[in-house]
């Protein structure tokens, strides 16, 4: 499927709850949030259904996200029963880790494509204070179960000014033997997220250089999204950044996003979405809703307004978008 500017769009990120156990201050408030109503979000079976009119389009590979998925009752089952759709070759899964010990081996059993867990310190402490809460233990054992499970292993990382930048090398080191790959992906001011600094990826390689030897860039897809990836000699796992801002790839943008009440976001940082739920609901036919996708997906924006436009980025935090 391709978009007004002949951008080939095969991915989709599902978002399956806005509820979360964690409370990451760029992410969501302090005192939580008024989840939605039971009603409001969309049923398993019914993200099915439009999954099968996205596959009929073209989209080929699936994100499962949040909030944090994993506190979503049956998912894993609905993951399986995605996989199994015509078309789809990928499903994968980002998780803050909390809940991916227990639910690992039904992941394996369905063969689940890859993980993706968002770690952006190592320090309990740390932690504590980034998220309001305690379980930097359990993301770590996890981490750990997950490197031998067979299913790939990134570790996703939100560098911030005042927070994890001292860290930084010791997460970058995860990548020396134990997963696939560490990405540093730069905050993006979306939501909570604006009152933060990001720690620019030309600094953190910098860093990186002077601690472990020579970047070297390399070639090669560890996923579906814009990273760009360095090897470091001796190691097994790549380093990778996703630079939204310093260096914009909306020109090689592939993606849509369906949040957990069934808006089709066709740009993370517009804040405007096209509402699904309800034709699907009203009895419209997986026919009528496929042609439907297709048109919306003609009227995605060339690029993020983060720069020129701000006052049209996205105001909803992440656990309501899906990330």
């Amino acid at each position: 499927m391709q978009d007004s500017y002949g951008r080939n769009i095969d991915y989709l990120r599902i978002s399956v709850t806005d509820r979360c156990n964690l409370r990451c201050r760029y992410c969501m408030p302090e005192a939580g949030v008024e989840p939605m109503r039971h009603e409001e979000i969309l049923r398993l079976e019914e993200v099915l259904t439009l999954c099968r009119s996205f596959a009929a389009l073209g989209i080929r590979k699936f994100k499962i996200t949040g909030g944090e998925p994993l506190v979503r009752w049956n998912v894993v089952p609905f993951i399986e029963k995605l996989k199994a759709l015509p078309g789809v070759e990928q499903v994968t899964l980002t998780t803050n880790g909390l809940e991916l010990a227990a639910a690992l081996p039904a992941l394996q059993r369905c063969r689940l494509d890859g993980i993706n867990l968002s770690l952006d310190t190592l320090q309990p402490e740390v932690f504590r204070r980034l998220t309001r809460r305690d379980g930097l233990e359990k993301a770590l054992y996890a981490l750990e179960l997950a490197a031998d499970s067979g299913i790939p292993l990134k570790i996703n990382c939100v560098p911030i000014q005042g927070i994890n930048e001292q860290e930084l090398p010791q997460i970058a080191e995860l990548a020396r033997e134990r997963v696939r790959a560490v990405r540093f992906i730069e905050l993006m001011p979306i939501g909570l997220a604006g009152q933060f600094q990001a720690v620019p990826a030309e600094q953190i390689r910098e860093r990186l250089a002077a601690a472990f030897g020579p970047l070297r860039p390399v070639n090669v897809q560890l996923g579906n999204g814009p990273a760009h990836y360095y090897a470091v000699d001796g190691w097994s796992g790549k380093i990778g950044f996703i630079e939204a801002l310093s260096h914009c790839f909306c020109r090689q943008c592939n993606r849509l996003r369906l949040t957990a009440d069934g808006m089709l976001k066709l740009c993370l940082a517009h804040d405007d979405g096209v509402d699904l739920k309800t034709p699907l609901r009203s009895g419209m036919s997986e026919q009528q809703l496929t042609e439907m996708i297709r048109r919306a997906v003609l009227a995605k924006p060339a690029h993020h307004a983060f720069s020129e436009h701000p006052e049209e980025t996205e105001g909803n935090n992440m656990f309501r978008i899906g990330g």
